[in-house]
């Protein structure tokens, strides 16, 4: 089974990446006291955006440590992000998790977020996803969130549609980003490791395709 990294951004591949002009301001926030009668919005750090991820598995039953956390921020001991440090130039996140009850090699359900410009929030919208859908189960539609999350963990294969879906890259990402990408999941998915030939033609594919969009294919 493929390792789920937390550093660096474990991106499942398949997933559309948003490019970096196109990321938006969130509007997620937190209140700090100012010694006065009210409380003053300030931004949402990423510790506080990886406490609502975690909070939000924690209702759905699913314990801290069977979350993996996947960001380009570099990791603590813990292997949870670093906080108080300049976001990455990718502030994407992805998390990762399995259900504590089922089988022990069920894939990782997964939910990536890349469309803002800051890593708390993106972490921040992923967290307020899962309690939305948490909402869904809550209101008698157990089946339906089942169903939901059997998407999520289906939905990260390989297509064949862009270079930069299949590598778990922006289009617009740098050549080094792009190479790290491709070299990370040739080395995952060769056979000699126990990899799957199919998936390494259409790794193999996307890198041929990016040379050819750069002129030099």
């Amino acid at each position: 089974m493929t390792e789920i990294n937390s550093y660096p951004l474990h991106w499942p591949a398949g997933w559309k990446r948003t490019a970096s002009n196109d990321r938006k301001r969130a509007n997620f926030n937190s209140r700090k006291d100012t010694g006065a009668s009210y409380r003053m919005k300030r931004s949402l750090t990423v510790s506080e955006g990886i406490q609502r991820v975690l909070d939000a598995l924690r209702k759905m039953g699913v314990p801290s440590w069977n979350v993996i956390i996947s960001t380009n921020m570099p990791v603590r001991q813990d292997g949870l992000p670093y906080s108080g440090r300049k976001d990455p130039d990718d502030p994407g996140a992805t998390v990762y998790w399995r259900d504590p009850f089922g089988p022990r090699d069920a894939p990782h359900k997964c939910m990536p977020v890349d469309q803002y410009d800051r890593l708390a929030d993106n972490l921040a919208a992923i967290a307020a996803t899962l309690e939305y859908m948490r909402g869904i189960e809550r209101h008698g539609g157990a089946e339906v969130l089942d169903r939901a999350f059997q998407g999520f963990a289906a939905l990260p294969e390989y297509v064949s549609r862009g270079w930069h879906n299949v590598l778990g890259v922006a289009a617009d990402a740098p050549r080094e980003e792009v190479e790290r990408a491709y070299k990370i999941l040739r080395g995952r998915h060769y056979p000699d490791r126990g990899g799957d030939i199919d998936i390494l033609q259409k790794i193999q594919e996307a890198w041929k395709q990016y040379l050819e969009a750069l002129g030099i294919g």
